[in-house]
């Protein structure tokens, strides 16, 4: 048997990064083309990291102000703004939220960020696609399944990117997929190949299909 998760691998809640350097200030631009966007005013004020001890492990964690603003943002923008949001992610070491969103059609969503942010510090970053859209390209895939195995392409997740960047296939058939997939979707399918061996099943997304002989 082999195990292919078919949940959308979006982030449904507090993603740790790494940060390090110093703040931003609120309204500059971001240092790169890629992550260009804006910060919300409460990004003026640099904030102390906050620890828990958990198994005699340090351990960063959200603090409840900014974890609940996360939370707010999310929820509009997966049931409100889901052509324009992307995903979310927190940078616990520097104490902010760091929120992708399609900038071509986000002045609404923007606004609704800057409403619920209280005094917390948002990082507006751009994204190239929306769940949405990522959405349809997730079950447009999925119902590809057995399609792919017939053609030798062993797809083991599938999953939209957080970032916005696309929709992510892990497969243990990189090349093939990378080859085959944008002939049969097109050219301008939002589709990122990374090597993936068989998965292990821990929760209830994921679905075991039948192991096919190379």
């Amino acid at each position: 048997m082999h195990r292919v998760r078919l949940g959308r691998l979006l982030l449904a809640g507090a993603l740790m990064i790494g940060g390090c350097g110093e703040f931003e200030t609120a309204g500059q631009p971001e240092s790169s083309a890629v992550t260009a966007g804006w910060r919300t005013v409460g990004c003026e004020f640099a904030r102390a990291p906050e620890f828990v001890e958990r198994s005699g492990f340090r351990m960063p964690v959200t603090p409840p102000s900014l974890s609940a603003a996360m939370e707010r943002i999310e929820q509009a923008g997966r049931l409100r703004f889901a052509a324009t949001f992307a995903g979310l992610e927190v940078d616990q070491q520097r104490v902010r939220a760091i929120v992708y969103r399609v900038p071509a059609k986000s002045t609404e969503f923007d606004d609704f960020i800057r409403e619920t942010a209280d005094d917390n510090c948002i990082v507006v970053r751009n994204a190239a696609h929306g769940v949405a859209e990522l959405g349809l390209w997730h079950d447009r895939v999925v119902a590809d399944l057995a399609y792919w195995t017939v053609r030798g392409v062993r797809i083991v997740t599938v999953g939209s990117r957080h970032d916005g960047a696309g929709l992510e296939i892990g497969t243990r058939d990189v090349a093939k997929a990378r080859h085959e997939m944008p002939a049969h979707y097109g050219a301008g399918a939002p589709l990122i190949f990374v090597e993936q061996g068989p998965a292990t099943p821990f929760t209830d997304a994921w679905v075991v299909l039948p192991e096919h002989d190379d």
